[in-house]
C-alpha cells in the first residue's frame, strides 16, 4: 500500500470513517472494474472504470498530480466501492449503465475528460455506415451508448470490425484500402450484397448491446443448418464469424450481469431488505404503455440483471385490443409475458403507474411467486419526479416514498426511465408507419 497520507477530506468525514477507507483502499485488487467514490451521506458522486482497480483508485488520494477539479472531488470523498468485471470493455459498458442510473454530481463537473459518444448505425440507409456522434438526432437511426470516452469503444469496434466488416463513410461505391484489408463488406467489389451486409450489421448490433451469447448461438446454428444443406460457402463464412468472436472474447468480453459481484450492488440488497425477498433480485423486469388517446397503444417490457440494463432481453408489445385503459392494458401484456416460459421469469416487477396497475395484475403474478411493485408519480413524468412505490400487502397496499438520493430510488428509477424510453420508441414508430399508409 502507497505511504502516502490520504488527501484532505470532508470535515463531515469521521476519523473512523477514514480509517475504514484506508483499510478498504488496501484491498483493492489488480483487476479491471467500476468504482464508485461516496460522500459521509452514501451518496455516489462519481463513477469511473479501471483496466486495474488498485492503480486506478488509489491515484485519486495522492497529494500530487491532481487538477483543481478532482482534488475537490477527492475532498468529498468518505468512502469508495467498487465491482470487479473480466476485462476493461465490461468496465466501460458497466460504467455506462451506472453513470445513467446514479446521475453521480462530480461525472457532469469532470466531464473535461469524459466524452459522451454514441455509436451510430443508419439501417434505414440503402449502404448504412458506423459511425460516433455526441448528439444523437430523431432521424431513424440506431444510437448505441451513450459511452463515456470514446477511445475504449472506438478500440473495440476497430476489432469487431475484422469479424463484421462495416463501412465508416457514407458510401460512395469506389474500393479503398480497406477494402483490400478486408475491412469493409466489400459490395463495390462484388464480394457480397447490401442484404447480406445488412444482416452481418444486425449482428454487430446485437454484440454491441450485449447480446453476445445469444449471437454466438445464433451463429453456431446458422453454421450447422448451412452444413445439413450442403452451402458450404456460407457455412465457411458463418464459421468464421463464430471463431473470430470467440477469439474476440479474449480481448474484448461484454460479460453477462450474471458475473458480476451482485453484493456489490447496494441498491439490490436494499431491495431485498424493503421487499423482504429471500434473496436480491437477479432479474428486474419494468413495464411501462405508450399510447395517444388510445391510438397506436404499445407496452414494453425491459430488463435489468443484476442492477444493469440488459438490452438483449427487451421486449415489446402491439395491443391486441387498441383502448385508452392503461390498467386493462397492462393486464393483457403480464398475460402474455407470462405465456412466454422460455424467457426467465423475474425475481420483481416494477410497473409504471399505482394501485389499479399493481391490482390488475397482482393475481397473475401470485400464481408464479413473483412480486411486483408500482412506481405512482401521478401524471408527473419529469425525470425528477419523487419515488413513490405501490407495495402490495396482504391486507391491501402500503404507499414508500423513497428518498431522490437513495441506491433504491436511483435503480427505481433508471427502470422506470428506460422502459417509459423504450414504450414511447415503439409508439413513435408505429405512428410514422400508420402515417405513411
Amino acid at each position: 500500500m502507497d505511504k502516502t497520507p490520504i488527501y484532505d477530506l470532508d470535515p463531515t468525514v469521521t476519523p473512523e470513517m477514514r480509517e475504514q477507507l484506508l483499510e478498504k483502499l488496501k484491498t483493492l485488487p489488480a483487476a479491471p472494474g467500476v468504482y464508485f467514490h461516496k460522500n459521509a451521506e452514501g451518496e455516489v458522486i462519481y463513477v469511473g472504470k479501471a483496466a486495474v482497480l488498485k492503480n486506478r483508485v488509489r491515484q485519486y488520494f495522492h497529494k500530487t498530480g491532481k487538477d483543481p477539479k478532482t482534488t475537490a472531488l477527492v475532498r468529498e470523498i468518505a468512502d469508495t466501492d467498487w465491482i470487479v468485471v473480466d476485462t476493461e470493455m465490461d468496465a466501460l459498458f458497466l460504467e455506462s449503465e451506472m453513470i445513467k442510473r446514479y446521475k453521480p454530481k462530480w461525472n457532469i463537473l469532470l466531464r473535461d475528460d469524459k466524452t459522451v459518444s454514441y455509436v451510430r448505425i443508419d439501417m434505414k440507409s440503402p449502404v448504412p455506415y458506423v459511425s460516433f456522434t455526441r448528439t444523437p438526432q430523431d432521424d431513424r437511426a440506431t444510437y448505441i451508448g451513450p459511452f463515456y470516452g470514446k477511445v475504449a469503444i472506438a478500440k473495440a469496434l476497430r476489432i469487431l470490425r475484422k469479424v463484421f466488416p462495416y463501412y465508416d463513410k457514407p458510401y460512395d461505391g469506389k474500393k479503398t484500402l480497406n477494402t483490400d484489408l478486408g475491412l469493409t463488406p466489400g459490395i463495390e467489389i462484388g464480394k457480397t450484397s447490401a442484404k447480406a451486409y445488412k444482416q452481418n450489421l444486425r449482428k454487430l448490433r446485437l454484440y454491441l448491446e450485449g447480446g453476445r451469447h445469444k449471437l454466438l448461438k445464433d451463429l453456431e446454428k446458422q453454421m450447422n443448418r448451412a452444413a445439413q444443406d450442403q452451402e458450404f460457402e456460407k457455412a465457411a463464412e458463418l464459421r468464421g464469424q463464430l471463431f473470430g468472436l470467440r477469439e474476440l472474447q479474449k480481448k474484448i468480453v461484454f460479460s453477462d450481469k450474471e458475473f458480476l459481484d451482485i453484493s456489490s450492488d447496494q441498491a439490490l440488497t436494499e431491495l431485498q431488505m424493503l421487499l423482504h425477498l429471500p434473496d436480491p433480485p437477479r432479474r428486474i423486469e419494468g413495464y411501462d404503455i405508450s399510447h395517444q388517446s388510445g391510438t397506436n397503444v404499445v407496452g414494453s417490457m425491459v430488463v435489468f440483471s443484476n442492477g444493469a440494463s440488459d438490452r438483449s432481453e427487451y421486449r415489446k408489445f402491439k395491443l391486441r385490443n387498441q383502448k385508452n385503459d392503461d390498467t386493462a392494458n397492462l393486464h393483457e401484456i403480464i398475460e402474455r409475458r407470462l405465456k412466454h416460459q422460455e424467457w426467465p421469469f423475474p425475481d420483481l416487477i416494477i410497473l409504471d403507474g399505482g394501485i389499479g396497475q399493481v391490482n390488475t395484475v397482482k393475481d397473475l403474478l401470485a400464481k408464479h411467486n413473483i412480486p411486483v411493485i408500482g412506481r405512482d408519480k401521478s401524471g408527473d413524468h419529469n425525470r425528477n419526479a419523487a419515488v413513490e412505490i405501490i407495495v402490495p400487502q396482504l391486507d391491501g397496499y402500503k404507499s414508500l416514498s423513497l428518498s431522490t438520493n437513495s441506491h433504491i430510488a436511483k435503480l427505481i428509477s433508471r427502470i422506470d426511465d428506460e422502459a417509459h424510453r423504450f414504450a414511447i420508441t415503439y409508439h413513435t414508430l408505429l405512428k410514422r408507419k400508420n402515417m405513411l399508409k
